[in-house]
């Protein structure tokens, strides 16, 4: 069982995606209930107040639901509450400002298509904007902008070697749509450096896209994956080496899988493997549960 853990950490992406995470600061949100998590966190600042929108995940209803957390400039946690649920399964709450207003594009793979909101009453209020079906439901979409247009990057659905080994573009004009997808998805598959985990940056001039390194393990590491050519018919990219968790992560060393930036901090989450007898009983539920259907 994969339990994840925040970190928001004191520093720029792009310079610690170039000198990693070992010599910055970080504060580590506090482990929650057992068999929970919080994790896939993407971050916005109003009047001094930092909005941590994350995937609030419970093993025994396994149901997702995006939370957000409230934290003064000291970063001292001051409210945590949900943002958004939907009767499917909900993760990965990329959040973003453009056009004057805010926007989530959350992972909701299960619900068939990826559905945009937009921001009615921040930071709680969210309503569709537009519901996209692509060549396939996306998993870890997002969004960024690149040479005047809008692009998605997200990873296909179904098996695990697809999830977590294949990356596919999509492109638009408009951020609300019509999306055309790449002619080359997938525009790459390697299990080291395909699944997005976080916000795209700039890095060494060039575009990058974080991405999941899943060759050891799911969510094992990130990568930086530079964009060296990105067009509605092209895309060359090369991966750079892995950011691991720090030290200071403790326990939490088996994986970090999201690493979003947020002004001059970055959020990332790191893992570790809880192997109880209740996390055994939990898991052995739900396959019993499974085998029954």
């Amino acid at each position: 069982m994969d339990i994840w853990r925040i970190g928001i950490v004191q520093g720029r992406a792009a310079d610690l995606a170039a000198g990693g995470l070992e010599a910055a600061p970080i504060a580590w949100v506090p482990e929650g209930p057992p068999f929970t998590f919080l994790a896939d966190p993407f971050g916005l600042w109003r009047d001094e107040r930092l909005f941590l929108f994350a995937e609030a995940y419970d093993y025994r209803t396994r149901h997702g639901v995006i939370d957000v957390l409230e934290f003064d400039r000291a970063l001292r946690l001051q409210a945590r509450r949900t943002a958004l649920s939907e009767p499917w399964h909900l993760s990965y709450p990329f959040v973003f400002e453009a056009d004057g207003e805010t926007w989530m594009a959350p992972e909701a793979h299960r619900s068939g298509a990826l559905t945009l909101y937009r921001c009615v009453e921040f930071p709680d209020r969210w309503e569709p904007a537009g519901r996209f079906e692509l060549d396939t439901p996306a998993i870890d979409p997002t969004v960024f902008r690149h040479d005047g247009l809008w692009w998605l990057g997200y990873s296909p659905t179904g098996p695990q070697s697809a999830k977590q080994g294949r990356l596919h573009l999509a492109w638009a004009k408009s951020l609300v749509g019509p999306w055309r997808t790449h002619p080359m998805n997938p525009v790459r598959i390697d299990r080291s450096s395909s699944r997005p985990g976080g916000t795209p940056i700039l890095a060494g001039g060039a575009l990058g896209l974080p991405v999941q390194d899943c060759s050891r393990t799911y969510g094992g590491a990130i990568r930086i994956l530079r964009i060296d050519a990105l067009t509605p018919d092209e895309f060359r990219a090369e991966a750079g080496p892995p950011l691991t968790p720090p030290v200071s992560a403790l326990d939490w060393k088996d994986g970090l899988h999201t690493f979003s930036a947020c002004d001059d901090l970055t959020l990332i989450d790191v893992k570790r493997k809880d192997r109880s007898l209740g996390a055994l009983g939990i898991e052995l539920g739900r396959r019993l549960g499974r085998w029954r259907r």
